[in-house]
């Protein structure tokens, strides 16, 4: 995916603001999703991405977001952060078979007002690479039962791996 498409599925999430915040970036892969969330976040922000395979970052990107790589399993592992803004998760659930004690899990990294930003598959037809689908209609009744109250499908596209389509969505408390 082109840095482009990867900012136009999630940006409807990001209204403009001049505070810097700092976000997580789970199973950030090789970084098409954190560069796009550092064009998005305004100057000064920070973002942790994290994944279980080596990756390289420079330490500033898009609007001067300063970088951590840090090589860990969100999934099982104690991330070493707190009070972030927010969570990007972008074909990183599908992963994860239980996807609620993973999302109460992350709660504790998260400030009051917690925020996530998930791209999926469309999808509940699990393959060797989407083990654990989950469509947007599952997710959206899945954050229901934690307490979410703001579900919001950002955008969608097709997929290149023939998976159906791609959905972004923002998810959280409040707004």
């Amino acid at each position: 995916m082109k840095l482009q498409e990867a900012i136009n599925l999630i940006e409807k999430a990001f209204p403009h603001s001049n505070m810097p915040q700092v976000w997580a970036d789970l199973g950030c892969g090789g970084g098409t999703f954190t560069n796009a969330l550092a064009h998005l976040l305004p100057d000064g922000s920070h973002i942790y991405a994290i994944d279980n395979r080596l990756q390289s970052f420079p330490k500033l990107l898009g609007n001067n977001v300063s970088i951590d790589f840090i090589k860990n399993d969100f999934a099982t592992s104690d991330l070493n952060f707190s009070n972030i803004n927010g969570i990007l998760m972008t074909n990183s659930l599908h992963y994860i078979k239980d996807k609620a004690t993973l999302i109460n899990m992350l709660e504790k990294y998260m400030s009051e007002d917690k925020k996530f930003v998930i791209v999926e598959y469309d999808t509940i037809i699990a393959n060797h690479w989407v083990p654990y689908p989950i469509n947007f209609l599952g997710l959206k009744e899945l954050f229901i039962e934690l307490g979410y109250s703001k579900i919001i499908k950002l955008d969608e596209q097709n997929s290149i791996y023939g998976q159906g389509n791609l959905y972004s969505v923002a998810i959280g408390k409040t707004f």
